[in-house]
């Protein structure tokens, strides 16, 4: 089916962790979010149960190298996630520059889930 989401969703997502430019559909956007979270959850336990103590409480030299390994993990979905926001925006006809409404505590975030899922507006000036 034309526009349905699967795996090669999560693949592009990837694929374009620098492509600022474009459009992305409101399932190319939301599947790899909803992806990353349950990836996210399971990680955390299998992690916490392999360093023993919670995520949040790494202060030793020893558990370095974790915190490092998840620091360039939450820099790399943090990029991905930026850039697939950004292509988001474009295609429901917004600049990419309405990602930093996120920085209002509360209001900007629900602006910015709103904005998220708002319907695809083409032809626009980001894509044919």
């Amino acid at each position: 089916m034309k526009g349905h989401p699967d795996m090669s969703t999560y693949k592009k997502y990837w694929h374009n962790i620098l492509n600022f430019s474009g459009t992305t559909t409101r399932s190319n956007y939301w599947l790899p979010i909803i992806i990353n979270i349950i990836i996210t959850f399971f990680l955390v336990i299998v992690f916490q149960s392999l360093i023993g103590q919670p995520i949040t409480e790494i202060y030793y030299d020893s558990d370095a190298d974790y915190s490092f390994g998840s620091s360039l993990i939450v820099f790399l979905v943090s990029l991905v996630n930026l850039s697939v926001s950004v292509r988001r925006l474009h295609d429901s006809n917004h600049s990419g520059s309405w990602i930093f409404i996120r920085i209002i505590p509360i209001i900007g975030s629900i602006v910015f889930f709103i904005l998220m899922l708002l319907h695809s507006h083409r032809p626009n000036k980001y894509c044919n």
